[in-house]
């Protein structure tokens, strides 16, 4: 019925990346390493993610006709993704400033470029698409009334996954497709508002599908994850391992996960599997360079002995 196992309706960025010894306070200049440049965005990296899990898979974004563009759209197709849906021209590639500290935290500054003009009517446009894909995964780094008009064209029986990163108050429309919303504990308190949130994970959660979401996924960074749904909230462990750089692993999870879903996994196996994803991930550098294969995770699985650390967005 289906001819995509994941469509990605997001964000596609050249990532320019420089490692620090520590990140400038304000006002501050320090020295960092050369600069290099990597495809990136939240979208190209989920799209990239679940094709090297070996999800059929595509994306639909908009890049600029530029050097940017084209580096992006053939990262997608080296990852195995169609980028049928990728449009060309509107604005300059989008791109994220990247800081990488020496124990491989980020900080992330992004000039969306074309990724703001992916508008409702691309969406409509792309409704074929959209028909074809059995799970949508989107985020915030396009417009939200794009988001929004994927819910309205998703085929009946289809899945809606969302990261809103970055996060900001949601229509009701919106949290009521998600299944489920995956946000970090910044997110969380975002979207409830910091003086409506509680203290732990399990009260963010709770509170979250309050407002309409059909199931919710916490990540918790070297403490694993959590799941809620009408069917309770369950706490799924992290895997131990040596982080180099979390760019991107946030990513890799969400991807995980939604194609998971998609095959027939309960939450919390697929939020298990994409933790392990995530784990794989943040031991290399960069962002799609570092996405594992299933085989690679399956090793993983196996009890390769990995050291400390955790999954990050």
């Amino acid at each position: 019925m289906y001819d995509y196992d994941l469509l990605v309706v997001g964000s596609a960025n050249a990532d320019l990346v420089i490692g620090v010894e520590r990140r400038p306070a304000a006002g501050e200049t320090v020295l960092g390493s050369d600069l290099s440049v990597h495809p990136g965005g939240k979208g190209a990296n989920q799209a990239a993610a679940a094709a090297r899990l070996g999800a059929r898979t595509a994306l639909l974004a908009r890049v600029g006709d530029d050097a940017h563009g084209r580096l992006l759209l053939d990262a997608q197709r080296a990852a195995g993704v169609d980028p049928a849906g990728v449009l060309v021209g509107g604005a300059p590639t989008g791109v994220a400033l990247i800081t990488v500290d020496p124990s491989g935290d980020n900080s992330i500054v992004v000039s969306p470029g074309a990724n703001g003009r992916l508008t409702p009517e691309d969406v409509r446009a792309a409704g074929d698409l959209l028909r074809a894909s059995r799970v949508v995964s989107a985020q915030l780094e396009i417009p939200l009334e794009t988001v929004v008009e994927a819910v309205r064209n998703l085929a009946p029986g289809s899945r809606f996954v969302l990261n809103p990163s970055p996060p900001r108050p949601l229509p009701q429309e919106l949290l009521k497709a998600c299944d489920p919303l995956i946000v970090n504990e910044h997110e969380a308190k975002v979207i409830l508002g910091s003086a409506e949130a509680g203290d732990t994970p399990e009260s963010w959660a709770r509170d979250l599908l309050a407002l309409g979401p059909r199931s919710v996924v916490v990540t918790l960074g070297g403490e694993g994850a959590l799941v809620a749904s009408a069917d309770g909230v369950a706490r799924v462990p992290s895997v131990k391992v040596d982080a180099v750089d979390t760019t991107g692993a946030g990513d890799a999870f969400t991807a995980a996960l939604a194609w998971r879903l998609g095959a027939g996994a309960s939450l919390a196996e697929a939020a298990a599997y994409a933790a392990r994803v995530g784990a794989v991930a943040v031991t290399r550098r960069g962002a799609q360079e570092s996405y594992p294969t299933a085989a690679e995770v399956d090793a993983l699985e196996g009890g390769v002995r990995l050291e400390q650390g955790g999954v990050s967005d």
